[in-house]
């Protein structure tokens, strides 16, 4: 069995007390809060089964590690998506899902960004996001936080070698566009209906030479005003949700995750 980590917020807990109650092992809330959000967090707690411990909010702080714990935290079993990122898309074809949708972040290291991405990406109904092992934030209890859930429904695969991955991508028919600056196309004369991995480098650096030169295509984001490139959490949800608003606008809903 895998060694306990630490969720905290009334999100990253919630989630987890709805898709696997089971891998908790203890609850610690804040007595002093009384809210109806605590209330109502608890009452979800009990009907779980879980163990409630009273604690105070600084016993929360350092369990969790962060003062922005909202008075919750739990001690969980880590719970794995065991499948490859193979395995997952054999399932989405057996599944019928004809057109997936894939998030590849090249070099973001700060949580609080991949935690971002990962909202948006549960909220665009991407089916996986995909990070190398090296220069890449891996999930940790404020990824989840930040997250607000995703980070346990969103598949999130650090890959060894990125440029290899993609290409073999490529061989299943998936589309990898790459995000630059400097791209002759911008996102919106781009067709993101088909089978595509949308693809975004750490701010400031981008992507990396080897990422960008696996690309089938390159697309830039308009910037109309003075400042010259979006945060990547950002710049996810301006790429996610036109590839979403594209698919809606065919009659292709997102499709259900496997």
């Amino acid at each position: 069995m895998s060694s306990p980590k630490v969720l905290f917020g009334f999100h990253a807990v919630g989630v987890r007390l709805k898709t696997a109650p089971k891998s908790i092992i203890e609850v610690y809330f804040e007595a002093s809060r009384r809210d109806a959000r605590m209330r109502q967090f608890l009452d979800r707690a009990k009907e779980a089964g879980v163990r409630l411990i009273e604690a105070d909010s600084l016993r929360i702080a350092k369990l969790a590690g962060s003062h922005g714990h909202q008075g919750v935290a739990a001690r969980v079993e880590e719970v794995k998506d065991t499948r490859t990122l193979d395995e997952l898309l054999d399932d989405l074809e057996e599944a019928g899902v004809k057109a997936p949708l894939l998030l590849v972040l090249d070099g973001v290291t700060d949580p609080h960004n991949l935690g971002a991405c990962l909202r948006v990406a549960d909220g665009a109904g991407v089916h996986a996001v995909i990070a190398p092992k090296d220069h890449a934030a891996g999930i940790n209890a404020t990824v989840a936080k930040v997250a607000s859930g995703a980070a346990e429904t969103v598949p999130y695969f650090m890959v060894t070698n990125l440029a290899r991955t993609l290409n073999e991508l490529k061989d299943r028919g998936i589309w990898i566009i790459g995000t630059s600056g400097d791209a002759d196309k911008h996102l919106y004369q781009m067709d993101l209906t088909g089978p595509t991995a949308l693809v975004l480098g750490a701010e400031g650096d981008g992507m990396r030479q080897l990422t960008r030169k696996t690309c089938d295509a390159l697309v830039s984001i308009p910037m109309q005003g003075a400042v010259e490139s979006l945060n990547v959490s950002v710049a996810s949800g301006v790429c996610l949700y036109e590839a979403l608003r594209q698919r809606l606008g065919q009659g292709i809903a997102a499709a259900p995750k496997v």
